[in-house]
C-alpha cells in the first residue's frame, strides 16, 4: 500500500487535484455574483456617519483623531513588527499609499498590514518551498538548484501583495471609469438646477450606488471633505489622487478653476461629459474591433469540429451503412 508522501507526490493526484481546484474555483467564481448582496444602503450609512464625524470633529478641532468608522485597526503583532523593524521606510515610498488609496484602502491600518505582508510573504514563500523540494518530493535535482527554485519562491512572495494592489486598483478604476460619464451628467442636472457642488456630490453619490459603489464612495468622501476642509482646492485634488483617472483630474482642474476664477461650471462640464462619453463609445469599439482575433481560435478548436461532424456525418453513415 503507497504511503502518504508518495500519493502527494504522484502525478496523477497532482492533476487530479489541480482539475479540482479549477473546477472548484471555476464554480465559486461563477455563482459568487449570483449570491453576493447589495450592500449599498450599510456602505453609504457608514460614510455618511464618517462625514458627520468628521464635522463634529473640524468644530472641535480634534483633527488627531479621525476615520474610526471607515478604518480597521491592524493587529497588534502587525504594528509592532512595523514599528520595530521601521518598514515604512524600507518597503514604502511616497506613491505607496497613494496606490493604496487608488485601490480603496483607506488610512494606516492598510498601509500597516501591506508591509507586514511584503516582509512575511517572501519567508513563508521560501520556508514552504524547501519543505516541498527537500521533504514532500523526491526530485532528481540538485540541491543548489533547490535553493534557487526556493529563492524564486520567496522573490514571488515579495511581489504578491504588489500584485494584489495592483489588481484592486485595476477593477476599480475600471468600475469608475464605465460610471464616470452617468456621474458628469447627474452632477451637470444638479448644478444647473441651482443646487451647491456639495449637495451636488451627495446627490450624485446617493443615484450612483447601485452602478458603481467605489465611485459612489468617493464623491461622497469628496463632499465631507468639502464640508470641513479649509481650501476646497485640496477636496478636488484628493478625489483626483484617490481615483488616479484622467478624466477625473480634468473635471476637478475645471472645478478648481470655477473655485478660483468665478468661471461658469455648467459649460465645462458640460464638454467634460461629453468627452467622456466619446471616450467610452471609443473603447467600446476597440473592444468590439479586436473580438473576430479572439474567437479565432475558438472557433477552430470547438465549433468547426462540431460542424463538420454535423455536416458529413449523415453523408457517412450512408457511405458506410452505419446504423
Amino acid at each position: 500500500m503507497p504511503s502518504l508522501l508518495e500519493t502527494l507526490v504522484d502525478p496523477q493526484i497532482l492533476i487530479a487535484a489541480g482539475v479540482a481546484a479549477g473546477v472548484m474555483a471555476t464554480v465559486v467564481s461563477v455563482g459568487l455574483p449570483l449570491l453576493e448582496r447589495n450592500e449599498m444602503a450599510g456602505r453609504m450609512k457608514a460614510v455618511a456617519t464618517e462625514r458627520e464625524k468628521i464635522r463634529a470633529r473640524e468644530r472641535a478641532r480634534l483633527v488627531a483623531d479621525r476615520g474610526k468608522s471607515l478604518r480597521v485597526e491592524p493587529k497588534a503583532y502587525m504594528k509592532n513588527l512595523v514599528e520595530k523593524l521601521n518598514l515604512r521606510q524600507a518597503l514604502s515610498d511616497e506613491k505607496t499609499g497613494d496606490k493604496l488609496r487608488q485601490a480603496g484602502f483607506r488610512g494606516q491600518a492598510p498601509l500597516t498590514v501591506f508591509l507586514f505582508a511584503r516582509f512575511v510573504l517572501p519567508f513563508a514563500s521560501f520556508a514552504f518551498a524547501l519543505f516541498y523540494l527537500f521533504v514532500l518530493t523526491d526530485l532528481d535535482i540538485p540541491t543548489n538548484m533547490k535553493f534557487v527554485y526556493s529563492l524564486v519562491a520567496a522573490g514571488t512572495g515579495l511581489f504578491v501583495p504588489n500584485l494584489y494592489i495592483h489588481n484592486a486598483i485595476s477593477k476599480r478604476q475600471h468600475s469608475i471609469r464605465r460610471a464616470w460619464p452617468d456621474a458628469l451628467d447627474l452632477l451637470l442636472i444638479c448644478i444647473e438646477s441651482g443646487m451647491a457642488i456639495e449637495p451636488a456630490f451627495r446627490r450624485v453619490s446617493e443615484e450612483l450606488g447601485n452602478q458603481s459603489m467605489p465611485l459612489a464612495e468617493e464623491m461622497s468622501l469628496t463632499a465631507a471633505e468639502l464640508s470641513y476642509l479649509q481650501e476646497r482646492r485640496k477636496a478636488y485634488e484628493n478625489l483626483a489622487t484617490r481615483t488616479g483617472l484622467e478624466p477625473v483630474r480634468a473635471v476637478t482642474t475645471a472645478l478648481i478653476q470655477a473655485e478660483r476664477y468665478g468661471t461658469p461650471l455648467g459649460q465645462a462640464l458640460r464638454v467634460l461629459s461629453a468627452e467622456s462619453r466619446t471616450q467610452r463609445l471609443t473603447e467600446a469599439e476597440k473592444k468590439a474591433a479586436a473580438l473576430p482575433p479572439k474567437l479565432t481560435v475558438p472557433m477552430i478548436l470547438f465549433f468547426l469540429p462540431v460542424l463538420f461532424l454535423v455536416i458529413i456525418g449523415p453523408a457517412m453513415i450512408q457511405l458506410f451503412g452505419w446504423k
